[in-house]
């Protein structure tokens, strides 16, 4: 994994919620409205009502537990994220949780049920799209290693209107990422760009 891109990523999200403080702003999202319905898409991936283990990686400050604790009772929710300001930020809103655990880095070996990643390939911030498209690659397998069952991410698209694209935004291929993911991690892919959003969501099913 490039440490560059880390350190980048790192300070780039640490200094939002910094500015913004514990808000969609301060995860770099627009609205409350808009995270919801990608929490709703992502968490297609979940097919169990219960005694299930989740991680959220690159968690912020637990938003997608927030909607995960309306839409499920029994399960067991890990927060990773690379900022310890947003650990720290999680954990001033969830301090004796018992069934929540937030972290800082991730111990490879252990695994989880399902894995979710909302928005953590969307700044390339300077970084060229061969280089930042190589990231995601690497972050993918890394995910898939800590996923039992499946995972699910999404991304800013390359449909998206061009007046509204950013230079420091990555729009990624869906075409691409979903015949990436069919080849090295499962037979079972679904690609969904068909919510009103400037972005689509992948959901990798594996045979337990």
């Amino acid at each position: 994994m490039n440490n560059n891109i880390l350190k980048q990523v790192n300070d780039y999200y640490s200094d939002k919620i910094t500015q913004n403080g514990a808000t969609p702003e301060g995860v770099d999202w627009n609205s409350t409205e808009s995270q919801y319905l990608r929490f709703k898409v992502l968490s297609n991936i979940i097919d169990k009502d219960e005694n299930f283990t989740v991680l959220d990686y690159g968690c912020g400050f637990g938003s997608m537990y927030d909607f995960l604790k309306k839409s499920y009772t029994n399960f067991n929710y890990t927060g990773y994220d690379i900022s310890q300001k947003m650990i720290d930020a999680a954990l001033e809103f969830y301090p004796n949780d018992n069934n929540s655990n937030w972290l800082n880095s991730l111990n490879n070996s252990k695994k989880y049920d399902y894995t979710i990643a909302s928005g953590i390939f969307n700044v390339r911030l300077k970084n060229s799209d061969e280089k930042w498209l190589n990231y995601i690659t690497e972050t993918l397998h890394k995910i898939d290693n800590l996923s039992k069952m499946g995972f699910a991410f999404n991304i800013l698209t390359k449909y998206s209107d061009k007046e509204y694209m950013r230079d420091y935004l990555y729009y990624a291929d869906p075409l691409f990422l979903f015949d990436y993911c069919k080849k090295h991690f499962s037979k079972n892919v679904a690609l969904l760009h068909d919510y009103n959003l400037y972005e689509f969501t992948i959901i990798v099913r594996k045979n337990g």
